[in-house]
């Protein structure tokens, strides 16, 4: 089975990334580098960029994913174009993703040209971590078929890809996307275009916290960091954080923000209104079947025994698993 051509607009770090994930899923990847530059800058581009592709499938083949025999195969699936042939590797892509740098002019100039050289059919997906979509959709033709899609670094391992569609992304756009980027093993989530999109908005406040806590005193960087990866990440592994809250319960959240708020003096540990209304509506999780998820008919004893099951499954990837003393 034919699939679908992809390509990528901009050589660096994202653009790869997307390359290795893409071949690795059986489809042909152009990576077109958008800047002139002479015969011997583009060669040594070529062979870098391929050179760092061949690297990360030798690295991904000694984990155990696939059968190194198979890295030749896969790598033969991308080639890095130069601008003057973009208009091929473009107009003939199912989807051409952007990964120019961070930079607001920079990326409406090149998705302008980008989507004038491919024709009103691809998708096109900004990979910007930090732009909203309908800051930079303007530039493109047929806004219709553009939305950002963020990939997290690095994008050929975490699973993640946060999918946010503008003001004049036709809804069955977005839904192709996210087909596609299942069927590549990928788990993509649709947010409206906020700042932050979901995943570094949360990780952007822990990080901050954690950082406070050391300049504070709380404890050492290197307890913070075991605390974080034995028990906070050890957790949310395996429920996600809504979802933890209606395990333990919403109540708990609202009283323990009530004495953070209080006991540390800043309104930064504040519950939001949807804790205080859910606790007033008496939505607070399972013991009431309703909280931020509904377990209305769900069977809560099988699947908190699959959520413990999914935690000692924890305990064996950290090794942590003792016998018992008998």
């Amino acid at each position: 089975m034919t699939k679908e051509p992809i390509a990528c607009l901009g050589a660096g770090r994202m653009g790869r990334g997307i390359a290795v994930v893409f071949a690795y899923a059986g489809h042909d990847v152009k990576v077109v580098d958008f800047k002139a530059r002479s015969e011997d800058d583009f060669k040594k581009l070529e062979a870098d960029a391929l050179g760092e592709i061949r690297s990360v499938l030798a690295s991904l083949a000694t984990f155990g994913m696939f059968d190194a025999t198979q890295i030749d195969t896969i790598l033969s699936r991308v080639s890095i174009v130069r601008e003057q042939d973009a208009k091929d590797a473009f107009s003939s892509a199912a989807v051409i993703f952007e990964g120019v740098p961070e930079v607001l002019d920079l990326k409406r100039e090149a998705l302008a040209r980008a989507s004038e050289l491919a024709g009103p059919t691809p998708i096109i997906a900004s990979t910007t971590s930090t732009i909203l979509v309908d800051d930079i959709s303007s530039a493109v033709a047929h806004p219709e078929r553009f939305l950002n899609a963020h990939w997290l670094n690095p994008a050929y391992l975490v699973p993640l890809v946060e999918m946010s569609p503008g003001k004049d992304t036709d809804p069955a756009v977005t839904e192709r996307l996210k087909t596609l980027l299942e069927n590549i093993g990928k788990v993509p989530v649709v947010c409206a275009a906020r700042p932050g999109y979901i995943v570094p908005r949360i990780q952007a406040l822990a990080m901050n916290e954690a950082a406070r806590m050391v300049e504070e005193g709380v404890a050492s960087a290197e307890d913070l960091d075991k605390a974080i990866k034995y028990g906070f990440g050890f957790r949310f592994a395996v429920l996600g954080m809504l979802e933890f809250i209606d395990w333990g319960g919403g109540d708990i959240l609202f009283y323990a923000s009530r004495y953070l708020t209080k006991a540390l003096d800043n309104p930064r540990y504040a519950s939001p209104d949807i804790i205080e209304r859910n606790m007033a509506e008496g939505h607070i999780g399972l013991k009431t079947k309703r909280g931020f998820l509904d377990y209305e008919g769900m069977d809560v004893d099988a699947y908190r025994t699959e959520r413990l099951k999914a935690f000692v499954a924890m305990l064996h990837h950290f090794n942590l698993v003792k016998p018992p003393v008998v």
